[in-house]
């Protein structure tokens, strides 16, 4: 019994609570259509789907191996065609931009014809798609009617994915209008890549929110929440993070390097406020006081490495900590009195 729970929580791990499967579902499902054409709304049966018995993945399971890594090769330009066509998938931004690089790797090209079927409806998922060229028309069969033209795709988007993640059957066909072409993934490298990338990145956060004191009073389905929430993000020595009078859309944990806090004041004198490493984290005060940022962040070292938490999420998730952050704007003051010798340069973060 033990072990049914825990290979039950390793999957949830991977692919997300599955208290919170309803909403996640939704979103996963309209990152599936990528905004096509409709022509009339979905069939019931385009999201009732029967169960299909699939083989078992389990992330903690699945021993890491570079030997196991696919790669196809491709020309500088397709790799760069590529990354822009994944870059706005709503599945693919949990990962860091070395498992988007894993990503492109593992995909292979697919030419189509017009009228291919490139997957029908009852199928077990067998690849994934991402869209680079052509149109791609949408079918859905019921017991009324065969086939029902429900929208399509115009040389973008991607589908395919929610048969690898959840083992259920294709939900729909899915037919080429026109030549094309698409980036194909397999099933067990989708699962490897995207599903146990989600699953490591869970933990990393994970050990990463423990260090954190403003964190304490969460309770752990808090902070797994959170980490879903969590964007990874990378910078390189010098770059701009966050910058001062800007509107605040998020704030930021630092995961690796280091980040330094610089603020100017309105004679246009600047000043080092201090810098932050690892467990550390910035850009809540904007959020708190709704005012814009009051200093800029700048990346220092080769490899600096942060978890982006945007504001929507902020406001949904960390009410519990918002009066520590209050707080703390009190020690901000504390802290620009000593570095700028008067609070009158600073009284307009309130």
């Amino acid at each position: 019994m033990m072990k049914f729970f825990k290979k039950k929580k390793n999957y949830e791990l991977a692919i997300g609570n599955v208290s919170e499967r309803p909403a996640q579902y939704n979103a996963v499902r309209s990152s599936i259509l990528e905004n096509p054409q409709k022509e009339d709304k979905l069939p019931s049966s385009f999201i009732r789907r029967k169960s299909v018995f699939a083989e078992h993945y389990d992330p903690e399971e699945d021993e890491d191996d570079d030997n196991d890594k696919v790669v196809y090769p491709k020309s500088d330009e397709q790799r760069k065609q590529l990354a822009e066509a994944v870059k706005n998938i709503l599945l693919f931004r949990s990962l860091d931009q070395e498992q988007v690089q894993e990503l492109l790797d593992a995909m292979f090209e697919r030419k189509v014809k017009t009228g291919d079927i490139i997957i029908h409806q009852g199928d077990d998922g067998d690849y994934f798609y991402v869209i680079q060229s052509g149109t791609y028309n949408i079918y859905v069969s019921t017991d009324q009617e065969n086939e029902t033209f429900v929208g399509k795709y115009e040389n973008s988007g991607s589908f395919g994915e929610l048969a690898l993640m959840y083992n259920q059957p294709r939900a729909a066909t899915i037919k080429a209008a026109s030549e094309g072409s698409l980036w194909a993934m397999s099933r067990q490298v989708f699962r490897k890549i995207v599903l146990k990338g989600a699953f490591k990145k869970r933990k990393e956060y994970e050990t990463l929110l423990e260090g954190v004191p403003m964190l304490q009073s969460l309770n752990s389905f808090e902070i797994m929440n959170l980490c879903d929430a969590l964007m990874p993000k990378s910078y390189k020595d010098g770059d701009i993070i966050i910058k001062q009078g800007e509107e605040g859309d998020g704030m930021y944990f630092v995961e690796n390097g280091t980040v330094r806090i610089v603020m100017t004041n309105e004679s246009g004198e600047e000043k080092e406020l201090l810098k932050l490493s690892k467990g550390q984290y910035f850009g809540e005060l904007a959020l708190v006081t709704h005012k814009p940022r009051a200093a800029s962040a700048y990346a220092v070292g080769k490899n600096v490495k942060l978890a982006f938490l945007d504001v929507l999420a902020f406001e949904r998730l960390l009410g519990p900590c918002m009066n520590i952050m209050k707080r703390n704007i009190e020690e901000y003051d504390e802290q620009l009195i000593k570095i700028f010798g008067s609070k009158a340069n600073i009284s307009d973060l309130r």
